[in-house]
């Protein structure tokens, strides 16, 4: 009975649990510092554990540093006694025949889960549990040949078994590289073997499980080396960086391979392999020491010399949540911070409790989150500044984490996981899995496009040099613009699995419709600062993959696919998945539920006109399009939550996926970011194709003249988009979701230097569009023969309204177009003299938005000649203009 063990690891006794990226005991955090122990030669009885060895190895272990062993089948309570008693958790392997193709066998089949109910059942709560393993290295070829989902399925069998056994256990399954793709998301821990003998590789590759583990705890349950092979002294060197570079990436854990070399495996004593801590008659090898040494260090050196850190938080009545910011505040595990609040114009009791903590407190009135950041940066004292929000609350080693990864990185900003804390309801758990949250974007396992602003941080230097936050945001994507402008100049984003805030949801329906609105209108003025990252639907296209819980995915997906070599024989299989399309995610969009509102429309008029109830069946079909993504959403979602029917919780997730994008669309539409936006020249050009010519005296690149273009383009307000590798033209500018201008250069040479350059222009409209203003005519005519004559009517206004918006749409970038090209001409012409501005047959054009730097000309003159602006700009400000 556990009352009846000496006092262990857990007295008072606590389960171990996974609880973000981390497994804790009661509120203590365990890093797993482990060793593998047999398997052994079984003796005349059959027992492959004896208690005096047990007990000279474990009290070793202990003295090493050691807090965890991993048996490869399932011990005897005797020894689970043993190990509590020295203050070891022992992690059980539930051994089965994985290596043969055991899916095609009902009987082994059946035997398998008999087995694991029993293991489990043997071991089944007793305090040095730390986890149980249902499975070890299903062979490459084996999940080959079964199919990667039958394997995954059978998996997951084992898991719910194992959990109906003990259902406070860590439950999971040890993979490795050869069948990284299985996905299994159900898992309390990731565990993966991974022998890798080159640093560099062994830091990518965990960066890349770390991904795969998402908000679990990745524990590396084999690494080593063989001494025999590689040397005492190299095999205890590995040891060392092996040990070190999984605890700084930000593992949970790991299990050394193995305590001793006395190894016993397939009725055979492997006697060619020396992966052991100790020798076969149990002498210390020079790898015991290091590891020791390596695991008293954990996560980070000792030693380490730790930079300055500010960490700056910004609160506007968040009195509800702040306490538990500061609270983990003031006991993080690092040496060398300050903070700083900026209470920006709270009107609650913020001010009242920041001022318990002693921490510097700077009170604003009300100026918006991005003003509030700026403050903290001009307060800030630190080499790097670190941002957290009013309702996070950090990891004790966040900071450590970060640190460390500017230390080694160039990065101008790191930033790492938030996670939503158990314990705060059943609705805050449903947010948590609903979509519109905090999520990072990803370039690589290691480089950020995007990190959330509730879990960042920057080299101070570099926000210095950029002017810091725009003040434009108030509330919301402040962290993508200045995730942007950093790039913009070249710098780069960087990410730490391992820094990791806890980030409290929203607790209410209406707080959660509150919080998508305004990331609505910041989706707004983000489409207006960086018009060129939205497509014309008004929708941004990550490069990078987003990474968090709530995304929600395209109803007919593009089939992935693994890679597994040439006849399966790739070492690291993975799965790679083809870019989304637009067709298929369209459903996703705000915008959906406008498509839903016109067939609806289109449904009533079927009052007047019989015929158009025909369109209750293709509203029927838009309606099915979010619903059903919605219900998919809530059924991938993982609840924590205890204290509600998990029936109760999946219908408010899938309510709450309902709802989102029209909270989306309401703050999109308020602030301007509609389909029918507009941007570029004034003005109408009729939109039909057309060539225009400039003769130039100055030879140039088709390079450096597309740019000139393109720099024009963008001082007249039009988005440009570049042609790729397989187009047929060089530059498009958008008009709108209807239509847009594309325009095709080539160069004639004339010889000394002299070139004619023509420009193609031609308009693109919508299919789509034209589509329906074809078929609106078609209907509208119908209805009028049969005398709908309201129908007729609403109908025939529809396809007109649509032929009249489809013709803007494609005038106004024709107009830009031709503008631009007329511009650098009247430039290129005015330096070389030949033709006076004032006597130019071109009639006047107005550039306002170049009034401030010159005339036009000038202005083209400029961007071809750049090393002119800076002269000009200066005599400007001589003469005070």
């Amino acid at each position: 009975m556990i009352s009846e063990l000496a006092a262990g690891p857990g007295v008072p006794f606590s389960r171990p649990r996974a609880c973000g990226k981390f497994i804790f005991t009661g509120e203590k955090k365990l890093y797993v510092r482990g060793t593998t122990y047999g398997t052994f030669r079984p003796d005349d009885e059959g027992n492959e554990y004896r208690l005096t060895v047990v007990e000279q190895d474990f009290a070793r272990m202990v003295e090493n540093g050691i807090n965890a062993v991993r048996t490869y089948n399932v011990p005897p309570r005797w020894f689970l006694d043993t190990a509590w008693k020295f203050g070891l958790y022992v992690m059980i392997g539930l051994p089965w025949e994985q290596h043969v193709t055991f899916l095609d066998d009902k009987n082994q089949i059946r035997s398998i889960a008999k087995r694991v109910r029993a293991g489990v059942r043997a071991c089944a709560g007793h305090p040095a549990v730390l986890c149980y393993a249902v499975g070890n290295e299903i062979p490459s070829g084996i999940a080959r040949w079964h199919g990667r989902r039958p394997i995954e399925s059978f998996i997951r069998r084992l898991y719910d078994i194992a959990k109906a056994e003990d259902p406070e256990s860590l439950v999971t399954y040890v993979n490795y590289p050869s069948t990284e793709y299985l996905e299994l998301s159900f898992l309390d821990l990731v565990c993966f073997n991974v022998y890798l003998e080159s640093r560099r590789k062994l830091e990518k590759y965990v960066a890349h499980l770390q991904n795969i583990a998402g908000e679990r705890p990745l524990v590396m349950t084999e690494i080593g080396l063989d001494s025999r092979r590689h040397g005492l002294d190299n095999q205890a060197r590995i040891l060392d960086w092996q040990v070190r570079t999984a605890f700084a990436s930000g593992c949970a854990g790991l299990f050394l391979f193995s305590w001793t070399d006395e190894w016993y495996r397939g009725g055979h004593d492997i006697e060619d392999w020396d992966f052991g801590l100790t020798t076969r008659d149990r002498q210390a090898k020079p790898a015991l020491a290091a590891v020791r040494e390596a695991f008293n260090q954990t996560p980070f050196s000792r030693d380490a010399s730790w930079p300055k850190v500010s960490i700056v938080v910004c609160t506007c009545n968040g009195a509800h949540t702040i306490r538990d910011c500061l609270n983990s505040l003031s006991e993080l595990d690092y040496p060398n911070y300050d903070v700083i609040v900026v209470n920006d114009g709270s009107t609650d009791s913020t001010r009242a409790i920041v001022e318990e903590y002693g921490f510097r407190v700077i009170n604003t009135e009300n100026r918006g989150l991005s003003n509030a950041r700026n403050t903290g940066l001009e307060s800030a004292t630190g080499e790097f500044i670190a941002y957290l929000d009013d309702d996070t609350y950090a990891d004790p080693h966040w900071l450590k984490y970060l640190a460390a990864a500017f230390l080694k990185t160039n990065h101008a900003a790191i930033g790492g996981p938030n996670i939503a804390p158990p314990g705060d309801g059943p609705i805050a758990d449903c947010v948590a899995n609903s979509p519109g949250g905090p999520v990072h974007v990803l370039l690589t396992d290691r480089k950020a496009e995007h990190i959330p602003g509730c879990n960042m941080a920057f080299r101070k230097s570099a926000l210095v040099e950029i002017g810091g936050f725009d003040p434009r945001f108030r509330a919301a994507g402040d962290d993508v613009d200045i995730c942007w402008r950093l790039q913009q100049r070249g710098w780069t984003v960087g990410f730490s699995h391992a820094a990791t805030v806890w980030h409290h949801r929203r607790n209410s329906v209406r707080a959660y419709w509150r919080q998508q609105v305004g990331y609505g209108r910041a989706e707004s003025l983000l489409e207006e600062k960086w018009p060129e990252k939205y497509n014309a639907a008004g929708h941004l296209a990550w490069a990078g993959r987003l990474y968090g819980k709530g995304l929600v995915r395209a109803l007919v997906p593009i089939r992935n696919r693994i890679y597994h070599g040439k006849w399966g024989g790739a070492l690291f299989q993975s799965v790679y998945e083809p870019g989304s399309s637009d067709l298929w995610s369209i459903t996703l969009m705000p915008e959906w539920y406008l498509v839903i509102g016109a067939l609806a429309l289109l449904s009533a008029l079927g009052v007047v006109w019989t015929p158009l109830l025909a369109t209750l069946s293709l509203l029927a079909i838009a309606l099915a399009g979010p619903l059903s993504q919605s219900a998919i959403g809530a059924a991938k979602a993982s609840f924590r939550s205890t204290t509600t029917a998990h029936w109760k919780l999946y219908l408010m997730a899938a309510f709450l996926h309902t709802i989102q994008p029209l909270a989306r669309l309401s703050g999109r539409f308020r602030h301007g970011l509609t389909p029918l936006r507009r941007r570029g020249a004034a003005g109408f050009t009729f939109p039909w194709p057309r060539t225009l010519s400039i003769w130039d005296e100055h030879w140039r690149t088709s390079d450096q003249r597309l740019k000139q273009l393109e720099g024009v383009l963008h001082e007249l307000g039009a988005v440009v988009r570049h042609g790729g590798d397989f187009d047929r033209w060089d530059l498009e500018v958008r008009g709108g979701i209807l239509g847009s201008a594309r325009t095709l250069m080539t160069v004639e040479e004339h010889g000394g230097g002299k070139q004619l350059v023509r420009f193609r222009l031609w308009p693109r409209f919508s299919c789509i569009t034209l589509g329906v203003v074809f078929s609106s005519v078609t209907v509208s005519a119908l209805a009028a023969v049969e005398h709908a004559r309201t129908a007729s009517f609403c109908l025939g206004a529809a396809a007109l309204l649509s032929t009249l918006f489809l013709f803007e749409e494609c005038a106004r970038p024709t107009t830009a177009l031709q503008k631009a090209v007329t511009f650098i001409k009247r430039a290129v012409e005015s330096q070389a003299g030949s033709i006076p501005i004032s006597q130019s047959k071109d009639p006047p054009l107005d550039l306002t938005t170049a009034t401030s730097a010159g005339p036009p000309e000038l202005l083209v003159f400029e961007m071809m000649n750049p090393e002119l602006r800076s002269n000009n700009q200066a005599d400007s400000a001589k003469r005070g203009v």
